[in-house]
């Protein structure tokens, strides 16, 4: 299975990643990677950028090293609600909105609590894809989230890092969750979760899930830059239009 898309990396404006733009770029060059999301945490994050780093991403350049380079957010679900730590107003400007649940960040709550904040979140219009529902930290009914996910078109991430094995727990989740994903055929998309420059284009972990539990190519929509591009323009059109 050939990935030619990392849609999930973070640079040093996270506060704890340590690597350029540009040094990701030029990794994801060397590995074959044609599109590269530039998705540093939202400004809930301690040490994270604040709203107007995201309001200049426009001066980026479209290409890198030959990679084309999709700027954005790995906005944090904040509330049980689901509500999200970026206005609309950013969210709209963004090439891609990565959306997941982070310990510092969002309050915690029983199962039912995390999941039903998930699921709101995959139903915002302005959320392209979720991340790292596997991670251990917070108890979530995963075969919920994968019917979701295949209800509402919305791709769910295989997170290489939370598979690593400084990653403790994660292993069963991400198992059980890739295995309802087989069941209810829902996209899926394959992340490094990047937070330094050699391990961008690294999904050796999480293609060792997707071969193990029977993942078929085609459910797998970073196999392909166009695919990815057409998924994203296709949410646009979707969107409300802002005033």
């Amino acid at each position: 299975m050939n990935i030619q898309v990392d849609l999930h990396t973070h640079t040093i404006s996270s506060g704890h990643a340590y690597s350029t733009i540009s040094e990701n770029a030029l990794a994801a060059s060397h590995r074959g990677i044609k599109l590269l999301g530039m998705t540093d945490h939202g400004p809930s994050m301690p040490g994270a950028p604040n709203l107007y780093h995201f309001g200049n991403l426009a001066i980026l350049p479209e290409e890198l090293y030959g990679v084309r380079i999709l700027p954005g957010v790995e906005a944090n679900i904040i509330n049980h609600d689901g509500e999200l730590d970026m206005p609309i107003r950013y969210l709209s400007k963004m090439k891609l909105v990565l959306v997941g649940l982070h310990i510092i960040c969002y309050p915690g709550g029983t199962t039912e609590q995390n999941t039903q904040a998930y699921i709101k979140a995959m139903e915002n219009p302005y959320t392209d894809m979720m991340v790292h529902p596997g991670r251990p930290d917070f108890e979530l009914d995963l075969e919920r989230i994968a019917h979701m996910s295949a209800k509402l078109n919305i791709p769910v991430e295989i997170n290489n890092s939370s598979l690593a094995k400084e990653k403790k727990g994660a292993w069963g989740n991400c198992r059980r969750f890739a295995q309802y994903m087989v069941q209810y055929k829902g996209p899926v998309i394959l992340g490094s979760d990047a937070h330094f420059w050699d391990r961008v284009g690294e999904f050796s972990h999480a293609l060792d899930l997707v071969h193990e539990v029977g993942i078929s190519e085609q459910q797998v929509l970073n196999t392909s830059a166009e695919r990815v591009l057409d998924y994203l323009a296709t949410r646009r059109k979707n969107r409300p239009n802002i005033t």
